[in-house]
């Protein structure tokens, strides 16, 4: 039965186009292939489409828009029960339209393959530009009765049948200046015809041609359902047909045309020539319109790598997450879920529980549907297996501080060959990510996972112990370098009237998280509505707080999904409000108003405490003094991280962590550190969207991470499609695989006309085309 897909709303009103074809997507989803539509106008209905199982897709449509199967491919029929505007068939690639009344302009304009039937007359330059790869079947456009003007400018292949029915009185069923440009292709034609250019030949027809239309015009009259004017259509001496001449024919007519050599010796360098005189050549070698080799205006090259995708950009920890899903694709998938263990220890309960994920604000994906879901990803690697350290350096860093950044950096200068010490002032690392973030967001059962396998792979780490300037010193003495990264852990408090009464936020979450229970009232103020905000407020309703609202001078800045989740707990989100005072009957603003309550908590930030190091080391704001590579100015192999530098998330720190490990082993080694250069992304007008077949938003459900290779674009790098091997009109790219399974595509100069097809249908961007100068 076919599925029925109505182009009016419950109300009787159009619905845009737009979801007229989400409803045909969404039913392809399903496995449907045979639709019946009632349009009302809607554009592009019918291509280009594809069944997942290779069915054939079959469209009846009432009252179509505009570019009825635009791009259709082969494999779909579309049956139109009376006329159809312009641009039906238009870029056709194979479809078989039928069209049981009249067709506007430019039907079958561009056709370059498939079969359009018209049970009627076509508009003005339909036919246009129809061309024939011989790759594929030839485009056919079969009219009952006539086109009009302008039809089959510029053809270039293709065959045309004008059947002229009912124009017996007309002076061209062809219409005015039809052909124009025409270099290719046959037009068939039964009537009058006149005003053909000297472009072509009007001829009788061969025991071919009426071969073909024998065979072909029941076939056209059956489908457009009027068999009875097989009879009149078959006398063949009304026919004629209109093909190209030659470039040789057309050279020699209008008494023997000069060659272009000839025109180039007689005008540009003769005597009397606009060069005469100043150049001497003979013109033997000269550029045609289309070349190879070095006479290309553009010569593409294949660019892998050489962008970043915007993902990778905006990670802290640059974590190439098209290179993960890549050899997801190719079936490896332990390499896969272990590759990020490369950038990250914390792949699972950072990338896949707390982080905000700016990769997935990035993601070229969203703009199609929906970004890559980078959490489910991450949590593929929490059992995964560590990468094997290099061999040993014999050098020791000193990281002061057990949080994210601290333990990143030790996690990289371990897998780098070094003996890195974690020095913790907690009875056990993690830092905020233990200390702070509530269970419920981060499940323990992660964190320790994740934790355990940085113990395992060697780095030594030193609980309960405090860092003063003392220690400090000798810490100095003892390490080739020294990474600070203690984090801030001091709550900024601001000093209005009855500051003392209130509660740090930094402190309330610690004894929360760690099972201390702290006492809190009924009604609770939290001041401060970021993220940290957030996660006091979901404490304070742990605690069995009645009621929580949050205060902010500013709009929130905690993530859209941290507010909505305090918002169904019921809390509240007043702003901007500022605290004139705080006194026992609750907080007081400064227009006046009282705000009730027994608990006051602050929660605006917080400050590190680098008491241990030398003041000249640190800036006017007191924290540290670090060049572009995080190396503190004023002592050498030293570098700060995190909050140690400036206030960032949990997977900046991370990323520094990262950083900082690249720029001490170049420390160690010998070298002068140099900052990472910012990487250029892959230009978003070198991707090809469009190739991507979009998935309902509201429906898309990811139960299988994995499966995202399916809609990962691979932005910058190739994803061995093969399709600009495929598409390449010269057949000049050739794919070269080392033994080590590493491939790269070769354009061949010999060959390659500089086209830019291979970078027109890159979906990741690769292909780039140089501009000669």
């Amino acid at each position: 039965m076919a599925t029925t897909i109505n182009g009016f709303g419950s109300g009787n009103e159009r619905i845009s186009t737009q979801a007229l074809l989400q409803q045909i997507y969404t039913a392809l989803d399903q496995g449907e292939t045979d639709f019946e539509l009632l349009s009302s106008g809607h554009h592009d209905i019918g291509g280009p489409l594809w069944s997942g199982d290779g069915k054939t897709l079959k469209f009846k449509v009432k009252n179509p828009g505009q570019r009825l199967g635009a791009f259709g491919l082969a494999g779909t029929q579309i049956i139109v029960d009376g006329s159809t505007p312009a641009d039906a068939g238009w870029l056709n690639a194979g479809a078989e339209l039928i069209i049981k009344g009249d067709s506007g302009d430019t039907t079958a304009h561009c056709a370059a393959s498939g079969k359009i039937f018209v049970a009627g007359q076509v508009g003005a330059r339909s036919g246009s530009l129809m061309k024939h790869d011989p790759a594929f079947p030839s485009p056919e456009l079969w009219v009952l009765k006539n086109t009009g003007s302008f039809a089959f400018e510029f053809m270039g292949g293709g065959t045309a049948v004008i059947c002229g029915l009912d124009c017996e009185d007309y002076s061209s069923v062809l219409g005015d200046r039809s052909c124009m440009g025409m270099v290719g292709g046959t037009i068939y034609v039964r009537g009058q015809v006149e005003n053909l250019p000297d472009d072509v030949w009007l001829l009788d027809l061969n025991d071919d041609d009426i071969e073909f239309l024998t065979t072909g015009l029941p076939t056209f009259l059956e489908n457009i359902e009027k068999p009875w004017y097989l009879e009149q259509l078959t006398d063949f001496s009304q026919w004629r047909k209109v093909s190209a001449k030659s470039e040789e024919e057309r050279r020699l007519r209008k008494n023997m045309r000069r060659t272009m050599h000839e025109f180039r010796l007689d005008k540009w360098v003769d005597d009397g020539g606009i060069f005469g005189g100043l150049i001497k050549d003979d013109y033997t070698q000269i550029a045609g319109l289309v070349n190879v080799g070095e006479n290309r205006l553009k010569i593409p090259h294949w660019k892998n790598k050489e962008f970043c995708s915007p993902c990778q950009s905006a990670c802290p920890s640059a974590i190439p997450t098209q290179d993960r899903i890549n050899l997801l694709r190719q079936g490896k998938h332990k390499e896969a879920i272990e590759l990020v263990l490369n950038y990250s220890p914390f792949p699972a309960s950072v990338c896949g529980e707390v982080c905000p994920n700016p990769c997935m604000d990035a993601c070229t994906r969203q703009f199609i549907d929906l970004p890559i879901s980078m959490p489910a990803l991450g949590k593929l690697s929490l059992e995964a297996k560590s990468p094997t350290p290099e061999a040993d350096s014999g050098k020791k860093v000193a990281v002061i501080g057990g949080g994210p950044g601290g333990l990143s950096a030790a996690w990289q200068l371990r897998l780098k060959g070094h003996a890195p010490t974690v020095i913790e002032a907690d009875i056990e690392v993690g830092g905020k990510l233990r200390q702070v973030i509530p269970t419920d967001r981060l499940p323990a059962n992660s964190l320790t996972t994740e934790i355990d396998r940085i113990k395992k792979l060697g780095v030594e780490i030193k609980t309960d112990t405090s860092v003063d300037a003392k220690t400090f010193k000798q810490i100095q003495k003892d390490y080739d370098a020294i990474v600070i990264a203690s984090g801030a852990h001091t709550p900024v408090v601001i000093p209005f009237p009855g500051h003392e009464r209130l509660v740090k936020g930094l402190e309330f979450l610690k004894q929360f998280n760690s099972g201390e229970n702290p006492e809190i009232g009924e009604n609770v103020i939290v001041i401060g509505a970021g993220n940290a905000g957030m996660d006091v407020c979901l404490g304070a309703y742990a605690r069995g707080a009645k009621q929580v609202t949050a205060i902010d001078i500013q709009r929130p800045a905690a993530f859209k999904k941290e507010i909505d989740h305090f918002e169904r707990l019921g809390g509240k989100i007043e702003w901007p409000l500022f605290t004139d005072k705080v006194d026992a009957e609750g907080l007081h603003t400064k227009d006046g108003r009282l705000i009730k309550a027994d608990t006051i908590i602050i929660s605006i930030g917080e400050r590190p405490d680098l008491s241990y190091v030398p003041r000249e080391w640190l800036d006017e704001r007191g924290m540290a003094d670090v060049d572009d590579c995080g190396q503190l100015t004023k002592a050498p192999g030293v570098f700060a991280i995190g909050d140690s530098v400036k206030p960032g998330l949990l997977t900046h720190a991370i990323g520094d962590g990262h950083d900082a490990a690249d720029y001490i082993n170049c420390y160690l080694n010998g070298d002068t550190p140099v900052a990472k250069p910012k990487p250029v992304i892959v230009p978003p007008e070198n991707l090809s969207t469009e190739l991507f077949r979009p998935q309902n938003r509201s429906r898309f459900n990811l139960v299988d991470p994995t499966k995202e290779t399916n809609r990962c674009l691979s932005c910058g790098t190739c994803r061995d499609c093969n399709m600009c091997l495929e598409a390449c009109p010269e057949g000049a790219i050739r794919r070269d695989e080392e033994a080590d399974g590493s491939f790269a595509y070769i354009s061949d100069d010999n060959y390659c006309i500089g086209c830019g097809i291979c970078a027109g249908i890159c979906p990741c961007g690769i292909w780039g085309m140089e501009q000669k100068v």
